[in-house]
């Protein structure tokens, strides 16, 4: 199959004389199609395409190369439409990576709950908490928390991702409650480590104002700036699905309410929209029904 998509990506190459709009019309990124036409001449040994920054061009192997491709492509959809492709009961293997605090908190149950309904599906669930190379870490499926997304890849929208402001009751006590954002700037605040600016954007009214903050402890994990703020060290913004049964039983009090941090898209990642693998295409579909919504399933009222 892996040979048929390059082939099927050459042709298409050749029809519209621009990997970009081969992308677009295959729903693959530019940088998938061009991998299929460099694992395809490097399988031929021969170069079929002139690639200029304006236009590409058949060689003279692809010139002979490509009535023989064409009928490869109809001779594999004959071959589909006697035998079929799909099993009755789906089965392969995944990689699939998201945050550590969101596979804690939601994906990893997700995980188990749709493998009861396939059984034959193996996935391996990596927890890394940075964007990943699809295609260089052999991954099938991303779920990142973002709202900026890579063009190279196919995003799907899962659900809406909601923080809050929170701070243990012994913090509060200790420290005060800031009844107005500009109060944060005297309050100790646990922030993400990276970037080279520590700021809450947060919204009130439809209007998003940005408040810079500071503290002595920052962290790349969300897990650790949740166990910092439990125990004390500060006001941190923390995802609600992370800390909602926190914030029930008391551990964890909100901080400016009527002010909501700015909202993230929980996205699928994946590499083509076309001929996806049924293991990748369930997944991603039962991720969508179970988080889908205008508000997620895990944002009752607190």
């Amino acid at each position: 199959m892996g040979q048929l998509s390059a082939i099927r990506s050459f042709v298409e190459i050749a029809d519209q004389g621009s990997l970009t709009r081969a992308a677009e019309t295959l729903n693959l990124s530019r940088a998938m199609v061009s991998r299929h036409l460099e694992n395809l001449e490097s399988w031929l040994g021969a170069r079929l395409l002139h690639r200029t920054t304006r236009k590409v061009s058949l060689s003279a192997a692809g010139e002979e190369a490509l009535p023989r491709m064409r009928q490869m492509l109809e001779l594999a959809a004959d071959l589909q439409a006697v035998a079929g492709v799909r099993r009755s009961e789906a089965q392969g293997r995944l990689r699939v990576t998201t945050s550590l605090s969101f596979a804690l908190s939601v994906l990893t149950q997700s995980v188990v709950d749709f493998q009861a309904l396939h059984p034959r599906i193996e996935i391996d669930l990596l927890t890394i908490d940075r964007s990943v190379d699809l295609v260089s870490e052999r991954i099938d499926l991303a779920v990142r928390i973002t709202n900026r997304l890579d063009d190279s890849v196919v995003a799907r929208r899962l659900a809406t991702c909601r923080s809050v402001l929170c701070a243990a009751p012994s913090y509060l006590a200790d420290r005060g409650t800031p009844a107005a954002p500009e109060d944060l700037a005297a309050h100790r605040c646990i922030t993400h480590a990276f970037g080279t600016r520590a700021e809450y954007r947060l919204g009130r009214s439809g209007r998003l104002l940005t408040q810079a903050v500071s503290g002595t402890l920052s962290g790349h994990e969300t897990a650790v700036l949740k166990q910092a703020a439990l125990a004390g060290a500060g006001i941190a913004m923390l995802p609600t699905y992370f800390v909602v049964e926190e914030m029930r039983r008391g551990a964890l009090v909100r901080v400016l309410p009527d002010h909501e941090p700015e909202a993230l898209g929980i996205h699928a990642l994946y590499l083509s929209r076309q001929h996806q693998p049924l293991p990748l295409k369930l997944l991603v579909d039962f991720l969508a029904e179970r988080f889908g919504g205008e508000v997620a399933p895990w944002d009752l009222p607190l």
